[in-house]
């Protein structure tokens, strides 16, 4: 069962279950917030690539449950000062950080950090009460 916390205004933020499927809701969920806000088709593309990446990537290692929370800047407004681009943040109970690697071509894994690395205009992790988010900001057009 997903849990919807927020989906008005400048910020998106939904509860998922670490079970089969949830990459697929979060991409759902994901790509409609930014539909219903207007954002550039390619900005939306990219944003759910890096959030299913993720996602996926929390269920692997922990049994949920894994929070995504999008928040979109405001030309004038405060949060457009502290994140001038859109926020994401993937969030689960595990409290060890991510591990970035090199992956070769056979391997099955290890490309999403490296996705998120390469297309993110920043990004990082941070611990939380409990557990940690993984977070990027990407640039917007205009």
């Amino acid at each position: 069962m997903v849990g919807v916390i927020d989906t008005e205004g400048d910020v998106a933020e939904w509860i998922f279950p670490a079970e089969p499927g949830t990459a697929r809701s979060a991409r759902h969920a994901v790509h409609g917030a930014l539909s219903d806000w207007g954002l550039d088709r390619a900005i939306g593309d990219m944003t759910v690539l890096l959030v299913s990446e993720l996602v996926t990537n929390s269920m692997r290692y922990t049994s949920g449950p894994i929070g995504v929370r999008l928040v979109r800047p405001q030309p004038d407004g405060e949060t457009a000062a502290a994140h001038p681009g859109l926020l994401v943040e993937v969030s689960d109970p595990l409290p060890d950080p991510p591990t970035e690697r090199m992956a070769g071509p056979e391997d099955e894994g290890g490309r999403g950090l490296q996705l998120v690395a390469c297309s993110a205009r920043r990004w990082g992790t941070r611990r939380g009460k409990s557990g940690k988010t993984v977070w990027f900001e990407l640039a917007l057009p205009g």
